[in-house]
């Protein structure tokens, strides 16, 4: 008898058992019908604002969007430069070659596969405008030294992470957020939340999500469209109480495979886990890395196992950045974990008897 397919993700299993609470919580929008910001939208900041630790929280239409909002907020366009990471989602890069500034790319650190703070330090010109580290995966990155250039943390998969340094989202000039489905925190749709300390700039992004208008019909800056819709915000407002209970569902079977891996006793250069830099990790991914990678893929989708890579190829290696004059070769760490990183299924409803499948069916494909 075959064994039920473990998927990357199940929202189902989430989001069943809050189906009530959310009706009743989109019935309050529209017996409300404030459709457009409004209260829920302000209380959903409030929270989200006393969840994370920082003085303000603005809620806007993605992650992708935090992160353009930012970097206008910070006045960067073009002939500026900002520095990120070569191995990321897309929008990293993309928000930035949208306002017209020039990503300049430095390589990961091969533990964490987030940015190399060294190496960002280094990267660092009189032309940089901010400097902008990735959460990868939920694990927090170290902020490189800046010498008092704003650093824009992309978030997306980080929410609820903490560092000693503080909580991510309050470790820069501005944090980015992603409220995707798939996110540790996810709405039902998009979503995306803008965290500051400085109230001029928290201001500035309050400003530049309704079109640049303040007050409405008026603006001395242009903006765009970049606001949280109510219905998203209430949606938020019921699952965030049970953040903390998923993150801790996910650290429990990342600390399972750990386990279970480290007790195969596997040679590290056939298969590396994820090494937390920090205790701060919230899992949002849970990834492995292996150079037979595509062929244990295809092990694992044979035993019914669903698995995802992020990310098959670096930012300086798109297409679309051919412009910038990269080579392969010029981040040989990115490009070493584009060939060997696959993520397994880790969300807080997996539970050890799945976990313990996954695993099984990872070693038994290792050890041949």
């Amino acid at each position: 008898m075959s064994q039920a397919p473990i998927p990357m993700l199940d929202l189902e299993a989430q989001n069943g058992p809050l189906v009530e609470e959310v009706r009743e919580a989109m019935d309050r929008v529209v017996q409300s019908q404030r459709f457009i910001m409004g209260p829920e939208v302000e209380a959903l900041e409030a929270e989200l604002a006393a969840y994370l630790g920082v003085p303000h929280a603005i809620g806007v239409s993605s992650g992708t969007d935090a992160l353009l909002v930012a970097l206008m907020a910070l006045g960067v366009g073009p002939g500026d430069e900002v520095v990120t990471t070569p191995f990321s989602f897309f929008a990293t890069a993309g928000c930035i070659a949208r306002v017209g500034a020039k990503p300049v790319f430095a390589d990961i650190d091969p533990v964490t596969m987030n940015l190399d703070p060294a190496r960002a330090e280094a990267a660092i010109s009189e032309r940089t405008r901010a400097v902008m580290p990735v959460h990868l995966f939920g694990q927090p990155a170290a902020i490189p030294r800046t010498h008092g250039i704003p650093v824009v943390e992309d978030a997306a998969q980080a929410l609820g992470a903490r560092t000693d340094a503080g909580p991510v989202g309050a470790l820069g000039a501005f944090g980015c957020f992603s409220f995707f489905p798939s996110k540790n925190l996810g709405c039902f749709g998009d979503g995306g939340l803008v965290t500051a300390a400085d109230p001029a700039l928290a201001d500035a992004a309050r400003v530049l999500r309704v079109h640049g208008g303040a007050p409405k019909y008026f603006h001395a800056v242009i903006g765009g469209n970049f606001r949280l819709d109510p219905l998203q915000a209430a949606v938020l407002r019921v699952k965030l109480p049970h953040l903390d209970r998923w993150t801790k569902g996910r650290r429990d079977n990342a600390a399972l495979y750990d386990r279970l891996f480290a007790e195969a006793a596997l040679d590290p250069e056939l298969l590396v886990t994820p090494r937390r830099a920090a205790e701060g990790h919230v899992y949002n991914q849970y990834v492995i890395r292996t150079p037979r990678r595509d062929a244990l893929r295809e092990h694992l989708a044979a035993r019914g196992v669903a698995t995802e890579i992020y990310y098959p190829r670096p930012l300086h290696l798109q297409e679309c950045f051919a412009y910038l004059g990269h080579a392969e070769g010029d981040f040989p760490e990115a490009e070493r974990a584009s060939r060997e990183v696959l993520a397994l299924p880790v969300f807080p409803e997996l539970g050890e008897p799945r976990v313990t499948r996954v695993a099984e069916a990872v070693l038994e494909f290792l050890r041949r």
